[in-house]
């Protein structure tokens, strides 16, 4: 009979680990898609109110529109640096996820090669052990065949 790995709590330990690590960085991924879709909505959004602003502009405006459509552009503007730095945070934050994935992977590969290890390991010692009672059982069979060879003459 074969014994239990002993290190297989750490073997499963490395597989739950590593499936955390894959969990986060599909969140993080996620986190950083939902971030730059908003970046996109407010360039966008921008590039639209400016078009807005030059065709109000050329029919002419009141300066206080004037000043209003330039503080909005400018809101939106500070809105946009605002979400690119929440971008490059979720992207630190995405290579940090991908790095955790990484080194977890490695360690449960290597609990892996262990265990696997372990399991031929025993399998061999199994073997031997078999063919040890294999032989015994040959060996008297075979003295005690030769002993009944002996009795019959």
């Amino acid at each position: 009979m074969t014994k239990p790995f002993p290190l297989q709590p750490l073997v499963q330990l490395a597989h739950q680990k590593n499936d955390a690590a894959t969990r986060k960085l599909g969140q993080l991924n996620q986190q950083q898609q939902s971030a730059q879709d908003k970046l996109d909505a407010l360039q966008q959004y921008r590039r639209d109110y400016q078009l807005k602003f030059q065709e109000a502009a050329q029919l002419g405006m009141e300066p206080t529109d004037l000043r209003n459509f330039q503080d909005f552009i400018d809101r939106l503007d500070q809105a946009i640096r605002q979400q690119q730095h929440v971008i490059e945070k979720a992207k630190t934050g995405v290579q940090t996820g991908r790095n955790e994935l990484m080194d977890s992977t490695r360690k449960m590969k290597s609990f892996d090669t262990l265990a696997h290890r372990h399991v031929e390991s025993e399998m061999k010692l199994e073997a031997k052990s078999e063919q040890r009672l294999q032989d015994e059982q040959t060996g008297r069979f075979a003295a005690q065949h030769a002993a009944d060879k002996r009795g019959e003459k």
